[in-house]
C-alpha cells in the first residue's frame, strides 16, 4: 500500500537469492570472495566492452537461478536497466533470456529502481517471481560519457570509477529470511552542478530528498535502521548528504556508509573518489550487505541508490545535471532459507 506522498509498503514480497559478476578491480576489492563470478580481464573473455557488460548480467542472473534451482521459464517479469544507450545490455540479455522484460533506466539509481518496480508487481499479484537486476562496465561507460580508454585522459579527484559488474535479485512470494518492507521513490533534484567529473556533489541532494522523503512517510527515525547506505556518492557527495539530512532534522551520522567508498580499497590504484556505476550498489548490496543480513549482523537496512541523469549531449550545451535516488529496505525475518 501507498504510504505518503512517495512510499511503497509491501507485505508479500520475499528475497528469493542473488547473483553477482564483476571484474578485477571489483575482485580486488574487499569483497572479492562474496561475489558469484569474477573475470581477470575487463574483456569478461569476450571480443569487446559491450559484449562484456552484457555477460556479466547474464552470469548475475544465472547464478541467482540456479541458486533456486530455477529455470528462466519459471520467472514472470525481468527487470533491468544499464547506463548505455537504448539500456542496450538489458534489452540484449532480455532477447537471450525470453522472460517478459521491463526495460528501466534512472542511471545509478537503477538497481533499487527495478527492485522497487519488481516488488510492487509481486506485492499486487502481478508475478509470482520476478527478477531485477543492472549492469555497468568501467570501459562501455568511459567510451558513452568520456573518452575512449585509449585517451588516457586525466581525471580530478573528484571523480568516480564505474564499476564492472552486475547483480541480479530474485525476488517472490514464497517466504524466506529476508523481506523487501517498503520502497521510497524519488524525485528529480538539480542543483545546477554541471561538472560531470563531480557526480557526487550532483546526486548528494536527491539522496537527501529521498531518505527524508523516506523517514516522513513511515514516520521513522534513522536510528531504527542498523545501516542505510547510498548508492556511490563516494568520498565527495557522502559528507554532503549527511549535512543535508542534519538540516532536516535527520541524523545518520553513525549508521551511514556508501557503496562507492565500500567497494574498493582505499589503496587501490585509479578509484579516485570511489565507486559509481549502476551495478556499484547492487554488487555490493546482494553480494556483501544481504549476507550479514542472513547471519544476523543487521536486521534491518535501508538502500538508497542513486542516480546522476545527465548525458554527454546535455553536457555538450551546457546543461546542468539532475539527479535521483530510490530506497529499498530489506529485513531479516523468521521464515524460509
Amino acid at each position: 500500500m501507498k504510504l505518503g506522498k512517495q512510499t511503497w509498503q509491501f507485505s508479500n514480497v520475499f528475497l528469493q537469492s542473488v547473483g553477482t559478476a564483476v571484474g578485477p578491480k571489483e575482485a580486488e576489492g574487499p569483497f572479492g570472495n562474496e561475489y558469484d563470478v569474477t573475470y581477470e580481464n575487463l574483456h569478461c573473455d569476450q571480443e569487446n566492452w559491450e559484449l562484456a557488460e552484457r555477460k556479466l548480467l547474464e552470469d548475475a542472473i544465472t547464478s541467482s537461478l540456479i541458486k533456486k534451482e530455477l529455470t528462466q521459464e519459471e520467472v514472470d517479469v525481468y527487470v533491468a536497466g544499464d547506463l548505455l544507450n537504448q539500456i542496450v545490455s538489458a534489452t540484449y540479455s532480455a532477447r537471450s533470456n525470453q522472460i517478459p522484460f521491463l526495460g528501466v533506466f534512472g542511471a545509478c539509481s537503477t538497481s533499487m529502481e527495478s527492485l522497487a518496480i519488481a516488488s510492487s508487481l509481486v506485492e499486487g499479484g502481478f508475478a509470482n517471481r520476478a527478477i531485477a537486476a543492472v549492469s555497468s562496465h568501467n570501459a562501455t561507460a568511459e567510451r558513452q560519457f568520456r573518452y575512449p580508454t585509449e585517451y588516457g585522459g586525466q581525471k580530478p579527484g573528484t571523480a568516480t570509477s564505474t564499476v564492472t559488474g552486475a547483480g541480479a535479485a530474485l525476488i517472490g512470494r514464497d517466504s524466506s529470511n529476508i523481506k523487501i518492507t517498503a520502497a521510497t521513490i524519488g524525485k528529480v533534484i538539480d542543483w545546477g552542478i554541471k561538472d560531470p567529473f563531480d557526480m557526487g556533489s550532483a546526486m548528494a541532494p536527491a539522496a537527501a530528498d529521498t531518505l527524508a522523503a523516506h523517514f516522513n512517510d513511515l514516520g521513522v527515525q534513522p536510528s531504527e535502521y542498523d545501516l542505510i547506505v547510498t548508492g556511490d556518492l563516494s568520498s565527495v557527495g557522502s559528507p554532503i548528504v549527511r549535512d543535508l539530512l542534519l538540516e532536516k532534522g535527520f541524523d545518520i551520522t553513525n549508521n551511514h556508509n556508501d557503496c562507492g567508498l565500500m567497494i574498493y580499497r582505499p589503496d587501490q590504484k585509479e578509484v579516485f573518489a570511489g565507486g559509481s556505476g549502476c551495478a556499484c550498489s547492487a554488487v555490493v548490496t546482494y553480494a556483501h550487505l544481504i549476507e550479514l543480513l542472513k547471519k544476523g549482523m543487521y536486521n534491518k537496512i535501508l538502500i538508497t541508490a542513486t542516480g546522476c541523469l545527465h548525458s554527454p549531449v546535455m553536457v555538450q550545451q551546457k546543461e546542468s545535471m539532475p539527479a535521483i535516488a530510490h530506497s529499498v529496505v530489506f529485513e531479516r525475518v523468521g521464515g524460509g532459507e
